[in-house]
């Protein structure tokens, strides 16, 4: 495997830039037996995806570096699940709409797809043998375990359903039944993944481990969540809404704590600045394939004239001080916090940067019929109106002698009207 040398390094490249790792020790081993490890990533089609889903995204790009097999669990049945967050009429489009789209992104992220395999949940979560060790999961959980280990995924409300207490079983079974070595997530999902570790053991399951990447504060602090329309951005969402929703966001000057929009630089567009400085001097491992695909332009978020070592540019008017380059994070969140850095200056670049990472994802969007056809599907318009069905009109033909075309009967012809049948044909 070309440019890395060790199971230390690709353990080092499958873990960096993580909030948590759990289990690390086994994936170690396996790389120490010049093995390749297995994981996969799920997510449930509920609502639309918004551009959080870019530090995860960008994650799978390390692992396959790593020489890791990723799988993508398009995970239909727990969206269900979820407290009816998605009808089941919709689940299915939803799904699909999904699958355009990861695809669409990791390709614009220079990601290769081929290297990844897509898997619908409902494929494997449907036989006989998954639901007998679902069974056999709710004979040892109890509901406590269960609502606590979903408590920071599922949707809370005041009378939970059944189907929400089921959700964190499904997720440990899959580790099995997608036969990952380790399972990569959000910080959100922690509970969950614990929950895993206690309990597939119990079936007589091995213990996998678990990757956290952290998660992206909303535009106006807080959780970004697919139902919160103000606190997130849509990846088809268009240059004019983009800036509109972060030129709203929450970014109090030298404050850095619940900062969105510093929080998006430091977990996505900083590790994509990297990834694709890497890719140019030819640092991608064990995937040759990265980039070569790539949709649209892949140039860091960095200046022509940035000095060597640079990952992120803020470019700014002569008059306003020129344009700073910093070498890591630290160096802008410190400039943010002094005040050397504007809240104008900032929005202006962040905004900049993720409409270049969105512009090739609605440009395929608006290329491609079907997509569009799955997304009117997957989310329609909760405020159209009805179409209203035109009336056919029926054609019911007039007695005789009656409507407009009618003739005035004559006497001789009500004379021979008159006359019996048999006189008629004699």
């Amino acid at each position: 495997m070309a440019g890395v040398v060790s199971a230390e390094e690709r353990f080092n490249i499958i873990t960096r830039n993580l909030q948590e790792v759990l289990g690390g020790e086994s994936i170690k081993a396996i790389l120490e037996q010049g093995k390749n490890p297995k994981c996969y990533w799920g997510t449930a089609p509920t609502g639309r995806p918004h551009i959080g889903y870019f530090v995860a995204l960008t994650k799978i790009a390390d692992f396959l570096r790593a020489g890791v097999e990723v799988t993508i669990l398009l995970a239909d049945v727990h969206a269900f699940l979820d407290n009816l967050k998605a009808p089941l009429e919709l689940v299915g489009y939803r799904t699909k709409y999904y699958e355009y789209l990861l695809r669409t992104v990791f390709t614009s992220l220079g990601i290769p797809i081929s290297r990844l395999r897509f898997v619908e949940g409902s494929s494997y979560q449907l036989t006989k043998e998954y639901n007998m060790d679902n069974y056999k999961l709710c004979s040892i959980v109890t509901e406590h375990d269960a609502k606590k280990a979903g408590a920071e995924v599922v949707k809370q409300v005041e009378s939970p359903f059944l189907s929400g207490l089921l959700y964190p079983g499904l997720q440990a079974l899959d580790e099995q039944y997608l036969g990952c070595d380790f399972q990569f997530g959000g910080a959100d999902q922690r509970k969950i993944f614990v929950f895993a570790e206690e309990y597939l053991p119990k079936l007589g399951y091995a213990k996998r481990a678990h990757l956290m990447n952290r998660m992206v504060p909303g535009l106006a602090g807080g959780k970004m969540s697919s139902s919160d329309p103000n606190s997130k951005i849509d990846f088809l969402d268009p240059p004019e809404a983009v800036r509109k929703k972060i030129k709203a966001a929450f970014c109090e000057e030298g404050n850095v704590a619940d900062n969105g929009l510093l929080a998006f630089v430091k977990e996505v567009l900083i590790p994509i600045s990297e990834m694709r400085i890497e890719r140019s001097k030819g640092q991608t491992d064990a995937d040759p394939e990265e980039g070569k695909s790539a949709l649209g332009e892949q140039k860091p978020f960095v200046g022509e004239d940035a000095p060597e070592g640079t990952v992120f540019t803020i470019h700014r008017d002569p008059k306003f001080g020129g344009p700073s380059h910093y070498k890591n994070y630290e160096e802008l969140r410190d400039d943010f916090a002094s005040t050397n850095l504007h809240p104008k200056d900032l929005k202006t670049a962040v905004a900049d940067a993720i409409n270049k990472l969105l512009d090739p994802i609605r440009s395929t969007f608006q290329a491609d019929e079907e997509w569009q056809k799955v997304e009117k599907l997957a989310y329609p318009d909760p405020n159209a109106k009805p179409e209203k069905k035109k009336k056919v009109k029926v054609y019911h033909p007039p007695p005789p002698g009656k409507g407009k075309n009618a003739q005035p009967a004559t006497e001789s012809g009500a004379a021979e009207l008159s006359q019996p049948t048999s006189e008629v044909a004699g």
